[in-house]
């Protein structure tokens, strides 16, 4: 959430920084007016609390003195204070309404991109910052798409996954499902090695949880909800990990909180019907371990370098070639300030694709959900920078391991790091 108290003291500033998400998307005036409204409400009830406060004194100091309860200057003084209650009654709820709209109206202004992130309309201004791995492209020409050679494997089935729910779900047989456990293992023995607790959160949420990281109000489509209870399938380990300091006030020796989490994850898809309607890449659910990081906001940008740094070591030791790319203000994330892009290659389609989104929401998430931390020595509290990146998406990760080490005679080589986990070096002999 967009502090309140910054769009008021520096409301061309804010504009300014929206307008390079998009111009004309956001237009922050409908929230200076409520604000002045509601502002201009409080300071007249309270007027009028003060002055009902001051007629109750006054009553009871006059008929301390001596006045006559039933008086006619009494009676006046009364007739005052119940006409003050009255006024007070209808302000209250106009005041109710008033906070109600400003707060869904802040609710659904993004974050302000950091003054690090390229300017830019569309995906196509993103900047690549790196690639790695170049030296392990795969050699074979003829490599077949991923869920081909998944289904002639005997690995992956879409088509009973079909039957048993809809489409965009795969059933892991056999091989498959012993490697996406691995996955699992390996991605996140390498986090806990590199200094990340491990968490199992809950896989159902509450929307005081959702809104809270931002994926409500905005994206209510994109989720899953269960109908009889508030309660929505986790689109990502993010949300649950996040929200287990909300409404919490830490110490900052408590700072940095560094979480890895396994979940699996659902999401509708919305807006995607057309697009990878085949394979792992774009599925209703998905497993992914998901690194979030809570942190000081002095340490901020330096722990977001770090976290996208754990998230490639993951693509390093399965020699998956791969590129970074800086998001620029017009594909940023609804609420990240900052984000880069991991994409592995996936020589069958010829392009790299998403495998990670590292991102950093600075104050944004820890304001909607109130997650503080207090200084020896200081006053107040301090808002804490929240990060989290995907380390790694499971099935994107198996997708780019079925394709770059596709093998012409069909069989697929097992990473180095992984065959101890998966105790095999090849899939589809013996």
């Amino acid at each position: 959430m967009l502090d309140l108290k910054q769009i008021r003291e520096n409301s061309e500033g804010v504009q300014e920084c929206l307008n390079r998400r998009g111009i004309g998307q956001y237009d922050i005036q409908p929230i200076l007016q409520r604000d002045q409204q509601q502002r201009e409400l409080e300071a007249k009830r309270s007027q009028l609390q003060a002055r009902g406060n001051e007629i109750g004194k006054l009553v009871g100091q006059k008929i301390k003195s001596g006045s006559d309860p039933n008086g006619s200057e009494i009676q006046a003084l009364r007739e005052e204070g119940n006409q003050i209650k009255n006024q007070i009654a209808e302000l209250e709820p106009q005041e109710r309404t008033l906070k109600a709209e400003l707060e869904a109206l802040l609710l659904s202004f993004p974050n302000l991109p950091s003054e690090s992130t390229p300017i830019g309309k569309t995906e196509e201004e993103n900047v690549e910052v790196r690639r790695w791995g170049d030296e392990y492209l795969p050699k074979n020409s003829e490599v077949l798409p991923h869920w081909e050679i998944g289904e002639q494997l005997g690995i992956l089935n879409f088509e009973r996954s079909a039957k048993v729910a809809q489409s965009r779900f795969v059933t892991l047989i056999g091989a498959g499902a012993a490697l996406e456990r691995a996955l699992i293992s390996f991605m996140l023995d390498r986090q806990i090695a590199a200094g990340y607790v491990e968490v199992i959160p809950p896989f159902l949420i509450n929307s005081e949880s959702l809104t809270a990281t931002s994926q409500l109000p905005k994206f209510a489509d994109e989720s899953f909800k269960c109908a009889q209870d508030d309660l929505w399938l986790a689109p990502t380990a993010e949300v649950p990990v996040t929200n287990l300091y909300r409404d919490e006030i830490l110490e900052v020796s408590q700072l940095p909180i560094y979480h890895c989490a396994y979940t699996p994850c659902f999401r509708r898809e919305a807006g995607s019907y057309g697009r990878d309607t085949r394979g792992l890449i774009r599925l209703h659910q998905f497993n992914k371990v998901e690194l979030v990081k809570l942190v000081h906001p002095n340490n901020s940008a330096a722990e977001h370098e770090s976290l996208v740094q754990n998230a490639e070591a993951i693509l390093q030791a399965l020699k998956l070639p791969y590129r970074v790319i800086e998001l620029c203000t017009g594909d940023l994330g609804f609420g990240a300030a900052k984000c880069y892009d991991l994409e592995v290659w996936l020589p069958s389609a010829g392009k790299y694709r998403e495998i990670s989104s590292c991102s950093n929401f600075m104050d944004f998430q820890a304001r909607r959900g109130s997650i503080r931390f207090k200084e020896a020595g200081k006053k107040g509290t301090q808002f804490v920078h929240t990060l989290n990146g995907s380390g790694l998406a499971i099935g994107r990760t198996m997708a780019a391991i079925l394709e770059n080490y596709q093998q012409p005679d069909g069989t697929v080589k097992i990473p180095e790091a992984l065959q101890p986990y998966l105790g095999r070096e090849v899939l589809g002999q013996g």
